[in-house]
């Protein structure tokens, strides 16, 4: 395993124990470990989003992309 792959690894790792208090499976590489986490982790909401506090003209979207003409 390369570096990258091994760094990429040892993050995923520790993501696992954060969020499952375990190690993670030893069968698995760092690709399927995340998809994995990404799969199982229930979405949660963006409270800034729904704040009181926060209006519509305090929210920037993306520009949209100009085409030449």
């Amino acid at each position: 395993m390369n570096a990258r792959d091994e760094q990429l690894y040892e993050e995923a790792a520790a993501l696992w124990r954060e969020l499952h208090g375990a190690s993670p499976p030893a069968t698995v590489d760092a690709s399927s470990l995340l998809a994995i986490l990404v799969q199982s982790t229930p979405i949660a909401e963006y409270e800034r989003l729904h704040s009181r506090h926060l209006g519509e003209r305090d929210i920037v979207r993306p520009a949209r992309a100009r085409t030449a003409a």
